[in-house]
Parts: C-alpha cells; sequence; structure tokens
C-alpha cells in the first residue's frame, strides 16, 4: 500500500463544565519515557480491502482501548497529515470511558534490537481523559488541529446534541 493512512476517533465528554479528550499513549519500548508530543487519538491502519474508514475507525478505537463507541454517528473532523506523511482521517465521538478498564491489542518486536528475541508489547499502554489546555500539550502537533475542529464544531452546536 503506498499511501500510509489510518482512521480514529476522538472521544470527548464534558466534566465540571470543561470539555475533555481521550488520548492514547503508544505502548512499547520506543515511547516508554516519552511523553509531550507522542500522545494520540485512537487509530490505526485499514486491512487492504478496507474502503469504510469510519468503520476501519471503530474498529481500531475498540481494539485500542477495550471499549466501542457506541451505533450512534460519528462527528467527522476531517484529516490530518502527520510527519511521517500519514494521513489520519478522524472523527469525534461523544462518550466516557474509565481509563484503569480499557486494554489494548498487542504486537511483536524483536526486542532488544538485534537480539534475536521478539517480546509482546501493548498496542496502546494507556488512555487518559485531558482537558484541552492538557490534551494540546500531549497530542502529536498534527493531531492539534483535530481537537480545535472539535473544539469550533462544539461551539457552533453542530455535534448533534
Amino acid at each position: 500500500m503506498g499511501l500510509k493512512i489510518s482512521a480514529g476517533i476522538l472521544l470527548y465528554r464534558e466534566r465540571a463544565g470543561e470539555l475533555e479528550v481521550l488520548l492514547a499513549h503508544p505502548g512499547g519500548p520506543y515511547y516508554a519515557h516519552k511523553d509531550a508530543g507522542d500522545w494520540s487519538i485512537p487509530k490505526g491502519e485499514p486491512a487492504n480491502s478496507d474502503l469504510d474508514l469510519e468503520a476501519v475507525a471503530r474498529r481500531e478505537f475498540a481494539e485500542e482501548t477495550g471499549h466501542s463507541v457506541g451505533p450512534d454517528p460519528l462527528i467527522s473532523l476531517g484529516t490530518v497529515v502527520q510527519l511521517n506523511g500519514k494521513t489520519v482521517y478522524a472523527w469525534a465521538a461523544r462518550g466516557d470511558l474509565d481509563p484503569d478498564s480499557a486494554h489494548s491489542n498487542n504486537f511483536e518486536l524483536e526486542w532488544p534490537p538485534r537480539s534475536g528475541r521478539r517480546q509482546s508489547f501493548p498496542e496502546i499502554d494507556k488512555v487518559a481523559w485531558f482537558t484541552t489546555a492538557a490534551a494540546r500539550i500531549k497530542l502529536k502537533a498534527a493531531q492539534i488541529s483535530l481537537l480545535e475542529r472539535l473544539e469550533a464544531l462544539l461551539d457552533s452546536g453542530q455535534d448533534g446534541n
């Protein structure tokens, strides 16, 4: 597949009158000590035959959090292009989720490098709720505009609620 794409969901809720979003921290040894600028919306790549990117976003959210977003329509947030050239298609959904109950699927990696040993790591090692101010610090730079689009839609009353 020449073009690198992924699809994901930005889950949001309101707590004490303040907007909060659920972000995911990547698992594995490369991200073990990284924080600011490395969190993401839960997302993933489509299989070769996946053309319904909204369905991919729903599947990936479930795989990376252990929870579904439910059947309600999602709010399109458009796309962003990350530094690695990957295009991220994103949607938003109102919901709630206990971060302590979240669990991710795993991936295998040769670790330590060139050791010949393969180890299993969670794709996402944790999820957490952040205010929009904190999310701007945690999110990958390219994904901050997804947060801004969500705020604009909610401010204009276009979230369907």
